[in-house]
């Protein structure tokens, strides 16, 4: 992969033109730029992206093959910021707490960016790094080789809506006063508590319900 920096004019005929001491474009700032553009509600592809980095979209393409290329830059480098990597030593239902847990801080920080996200492969070995993690210990664990991907899809499933749900406006639904929704809605938690309250509910509820198939397997 080529590198791009800038380039001026010699200050003298024959004279060398020097390069800076960094590189103008790299992956992470590439990344960082493209997840910012998303954030803000702007228009994302590669000229937009090259725009809002100050060069052209040729110069993006000495270090990307195209737009997928740049989604997956992203979704890497929101892993890394994130900080994602499981723990060894731990339990298979803690595995699960935990990356289910750090999807959903991941995913509520960048809820515009989750579309451009689930309609591309994985790739990123950060990424494919805690989903490796998750699938050797649901097969430690003794779930058959045929559920361990769909359990994965569920909980990714689960992660995702939750993400969401953290960027959701504090009064979800807007029942009328007499209905059974419309009493609970008025004496009930708004934004991030209920949000909050649901996803450790939630967590609950599946983790008993993997540990009822297991045994019951």
């Amino acid at each position: 992969m080529f590198v791009y920096y800038a380039h001026r004019e010699p200050r003298a005929e024959g004279e060398a033109v020097p390069r800076p001491s960094s590189p103008i474009l790299s992956a992470d700032r590439i990344a960082d730029a493209a997840i910012a553009l998303v954030d803000a509600g702007k228009a994302f592809g590669v000229n937009a992206l090259a725009r809002e980095l100050g060069v052209t979209p040729s110069s993006l393409y000495n270090h990307v093959e195209g737009r997928d290329a740049i989604v997956e830059l992203m979704r890497g480098r929101l892993a890394v910021r994130a900080a994602i990597s499981v723990p060894d030593g731990l339990a298979w239902d803690a595995v699960v707490a935990y990356v289910v847990r750090s999807q959903r801080a991941m995913f509520a920080e960048h809820p515009l960016v989750l579309p451009l996200l689930v309609g591309k492969p994985v790739t990123d070995v950060t990424v494919l790094g805690y989903y490796e993690a998750l699938a050797e210990a649901l097969l430690s664990a003794g779930f058959p080789d045929d559920e361990v991907l769909v359990i994965v899809a569920v909980l990714d499933a689960f992660a995702l809506g939750s993400g969401l749900d953290l960027s959701a406006p504090p009064e979800v639904w807007q029942a009328e006063p007499g209905s059974a929704l419309g009493r609970l809605v008025a004496g009930g938690e708004p934004g991030q508590v209920r949000a909050d309250r649901a996803f450790d509910l939630g967590v609950d509820l599946l983790l008993a319900s993997l540990r009822a198939r297991l045994a019951g397997a």
